[in-house]
């Protein structure tokens, strides 16, 4: 049995621009928040977050997706947002997250899926499409990969991983702010904290760079390998809409395009103005880059 804190309830009153009800799927015994908006008849979007965020960067792209008629799904990761929190740090594994978003997957069985992966979510998203290609439609990815450490890692990535174990104060509000191009306000910080209200809760948080395939030796590299084996056959439709000003993700976009058949011939495109939490800089804007990506591909 894995020792998990959850967050309590009061911590997510009021939080700005996000009015959306909270939903909950156990899976191998914790509790997994999840967002389900629109209509419950159509097809879904699974947008999946990353490190250091929470479902609460997809609120500004959620209402675009929504008025277009579409159903969108956007989990918390465990140790993230509402979703319980181990709190041994060697209880989060790469394959653990993948299992535990297969589990959401599977257990609310979604079909015909979009996925909308920024970050971390790509690299559990990516995985999950390759795994269980018959429940997914279309791929969008947004500033990710799908690392094997076969390749060394960029310097920003480095810098950061060594910052998330080095820091006294693992701010995650301020990360956030950090990788965006745009001011945040006090209140919009305040909620990206707001899943944390103690150094115990970021076991998860803490956990999460160094679990990134960085040496070809990795636990991760052998299924991550296999599932760039089915990238390089996928022909159903994947875009890329990555950010102009993320130094950790630049020039992922371009290895994806070169790499998966079905990418071919798609309006791929770069957002100008955001940084790494596009979402939150421009999310809008993405999430109109999605609709149209969907409606190009015959969704």
């Amino acid at each position: 049995m894995i020792e998990s804190l959850r967050t309590p309830d009061d911590r997510f009153e009021g939080l700005p621009g996000y009015p959306f009800r909270p939903h909950y799927v156990d899976v191998e015994g914790l509790r997994i928040h999840y967002l389900d908006e629109g209509p419950a008849v159509a097809h879904p979007l699974l947008c999946l977050h990353g490190e250091p965020s929470w479902s609460y960067l997809y609120r500004k792209m959620i209402p675009v997706f929504v008025a277009a008629g579409h159903r969108v799904v956007a989990p918390d990761l465990i140790g993230f947002g509402r979703s319980d929190k181990p709190v041994r740090r060697e209880d989060y594994t790469y394959q653990r997250h993948v299992d535990w978003m297969r589990g959401v997957l599977l257990g609310l069985d979604l079909r015909e899926v979009t996925l909308v992966a920024q970050d971390w979510g790509g690299l559990i998203g990516l995985r999950l499409a390759t795994e269980h290609p018959e429940r997914f439609a279309r791929v969008v990815a947004a500033n990710t990969f799908l690392p094997t450490g076969d390749r060394p890692p960029g310097e920003a990535f480095l810098a950061w991983r060594r910052y998330s174990q080095e820091t006294p104060d693992f701010h995650v509000g301020g990360i956030v702010k950090g990788g965006c191009a745009t001011e945040l306000s006090a209140e919009v910080i305040a909620a990206y904290d707001a899943p944390f209200p103690d150094d115990r809760y970021k076991a998860g948080a803490r956990q999460f760079p160094m679990l990134v395939p960085a040496s070809p030796d990795d636990p991760a590299s052998v299924p991550n390998r296999k599932a760039w084996e089915a990238l390089r056959r996928w022909e159903k439709p994947f875009l890329t809409a990555f950010s102009d000003r993320d130094p950790v993700t630049h020039g992922a976009d371009r290895l994806l395009r070169e790499s998966i058949p079905g990418t071919r011939g798609l309006p791929h495109t770069t957002i100008v103005g955001g940084g790494h939490f596009l979402q939150e800089d421009r999310g809008e804007e993405l999430a109109r880059v999605v609709v149209d990506f969907i409606r190009r591909t015959g969704g």
